[in-house]
């Protein structure tokens, strides 16, 4: 499923407008760096919800009497 709700017409309709803006020789290198910048959005985002899943690890032991150390 794609977001909001895009059908074929309307990424048709962007892809030319994109092609009219760079060029049809510049649209591999738009689109892969739309490709990298989307894999390190999710790469620290999933990194950041780590943190946090450990943080809240290490909150939840010393609220239950745990007094061993916290894991880094």
């Amino acid at each position: 499923m794609l977001p909001f709700n895009f059908g074929p017409v309307e990424l048709i309709l962007i892809l030319i407008i994109v092609s009219m803006l760079f060029g049809v020789g510049k649209l591999p290198e738009v689109f892969g760096a739309v490709g990298k910048g989307i894999r390190e959005f999710r790469k620290e985002s999933g990194l950041e919800a780590q943190k946090k899943a450990q943080a809240d690890a290490a909150i939840e032991k010393s609220v239950n009497g745990d007094t061993s150390a916290p894991q880094a």
